[in-house]
């Protein structure tokens, strides 16, 4: 409405003077043309300048054609005049030399970037600008209010000639501080809220899938979870706040596990802000609140022999079915399993069977007897298998069966390795790990045997495998709980 005002106003605002000019420019023009009429008519060459002069009127107006059709599409010089129509859908505009230099770039990459603003009117203008300038397209862009300050996140995809380095110069010539920077890939074009609601429904659906639901939300980090009782039975201190904490300059993040003690997650290259602890919280009081649970499927298989087994995942309810399995094994098959005498079975059961460390599954007869375990246990950046199965029920295909199903469980959580330690006499594990033909590497750890297999893609899709939707196997780019390997090898305490 004010631009309108202005324009009327404008256009009311006449002159004396101007009206005055304008008048005697009218006066000149009938002047010049009775001297032009009087001429053709009385003069005695009338007749051919009348027709020359309508030869050069013709030619005039042709070229001036000639000349608006050829520069129709050029800007004007002044760039005070007004915007030129948008061609319809259907046709595009044809593009000056100007916009053919700025064409989008063929070869692009994804970045990720961070950094924090004074939060002031303009900051965040400044830092679009700067990315205009560096032909940076931003795809998503999340803002984390800060005590002092406003930390931007950022998802663009750039030119691939783009260094990090010009990237990091020019937005802290723009205002931007403590940025951070790393490549991303297509999965992370999800949006932020679609991205925590697919996390809170797979931590609905699995209590496992909490500790990677958070590695998913937070990025690359390290989560340690720590039980309230050692497998000793002594009480290890872990414990936090019932409302969680930041600590160690908000690099470290600690959170009260549901199973007791305490879930902290670290990551030192980049401070978690407010909002990233918040959304971590209410997770875990999600997973709190929906108790313990695992997924119900099972699968029935028929072995060789013609004896049907079901394999199902397992959890803490199934702690006496599991010790009563371990009655039944002979020492040299517990001594395979866990290099030496085994004490205190339930409590090593009780560690083992928690989704909090890993994945159990767990094989039963008709009958309902529970005859074999695997486990699957966060390690760091890799992940362990490890197979126990009744005397009476080995060398039947059934420790073949669940490795192949542990390895396609740390396939779709992201995995790129897993190993197994036990010794060289076990020739029934050797046998099922080469059995995957997956490349294989093998080192001995003062008399253990440790093979590494390196797992790809294709065996997240392993027959016979618990379905996941689409969504959930492009988010399952997680890393495992941190425990050390060499610790537990000698304990026992796998």
């Amino acid at each position: 409405m004010t631009d309108v005002k202005s324009v009327k106003s404008a256009r009311r605002q006449h002159h004396w003077r101007r009206d005055l000019v304008e008048l005697a420019a009218l006066f000149t023009a009938v002047a010049v043309a009775d001297a032009i009429a009087n001429t053709i008519v009385h003069g005695p060459d009338g007749p051919y300048l009348l027709a020359v002069s309508a030869v050069v009127l013709i030619a005039t107006a042709a070229f001036h054609t000639w000349w608006a059709r050829r520069h129709s599409h050029a800007p004007p010089a002044g760039g005070g005049g007004p915007a030129p129509a948008a061609p319809p859908p259907d046709r595009p505009a044809a593009a000056s030399s100007d916009d053919a230099g700025r064409s989008e770039p063929a070869d692009t990459v994804l970045w990720r970037m961070r950094t924090t603003v004074r939060d002031e009117p303009g900051s965040l203008g400044a830092l679009c600008t700067a990315l205009a300038h560096l032909r940076a397209d931003i795809l998503t862009l999340q803002t984390h209010p800060l005590a002092r300050g406003t930390v931007d996140e950022f998802l663009l995809r750039a030119p691939a000639s783009l260094q990090a380095a010009q990237l990091t110069r020019e937005i802290a010539a723009a205002g931007g501080s403590s940025t951070w920077i790393e490549r991303a890939d297509t999965h992370d074009l999800v949006d932020t809220p679609t991205r925590v609601l697919g996390l809170a429904t797979r931590t609905a659906l699995d209590a496992a899938e909490l500790p990677l639901a958070l590695r998913q939300l937070l990025g690359r980090c390290t989560i340690h979870s720590l039980p309230a009782v050692s497998l000793t039975g002594r009480p290890t201190g872990a414990t936090a706040p019932i409302e969680g904490a930041l600590e160690d300059g908000d690099t470290v993040m600690r959170l009260r596990d549901p199973n007791g003690g305490a879930i902290t997650v670290e990551r030192p290259y980049l401070p978690f802000t407010p909002t990233e602890f918040a959304r971590a919280r209410a997770l875990v009081e999600l997973d709190a609140r929906l108790g313990p649970r695992i997924p119900r499927s099972q699968d029935v298989l028929t072995l060789p022999e013609g004896n049907e087994i079901t394999v199902r995942r397992a959890d803490r309810s199934d702690l006496a079915a599991a010790r009563a399995m371990h009655d039944r094994c002979s020492e040299r098959t517990l001594g395979l399993r866990y290099h030496g005498p085994v004490g205190d079975a339930d409590r090593y059961l009780n560690h083992l069977l928690s989704p909090r460390f890993g994945r159990t599954l767990a094989v039963e007869t008709a009958s309902g007897r529970l005859v074999a375990l695997g486990h699957l246990l966060w390690d760091g950046d890799e992940t362990e298998v490890a197979l126990l199965v009744e005397d009476d029920w080995q060398r039947r295909g059934i420790g073949s069966e669940l490795l192949s199903r542990l390895v396609g469980l740390g396939a779709e959580a992201g995995c790129e390795s897993v190993y197994a330690v036990t010794q060289s006499s076990n020739t029934g594990m050797v046998a099922a790990m080469r059995g995957l033909r997956l490349p294989l590497d093998y080192q001995i750890e003062e008399g253990t045997l440790v093979i590494t297999a390196r797992l790809s893609p294709a065996h997240a899709h392993r027959p016979g495998a618990t379905e996941r939707t689409e969504e959930q196997k492009q988010q399952a780019r997680t890393a495992p709980l941190t425990t050390d390997r060499t610790a537990r090898s000698h304990r026992g305490e796998r």
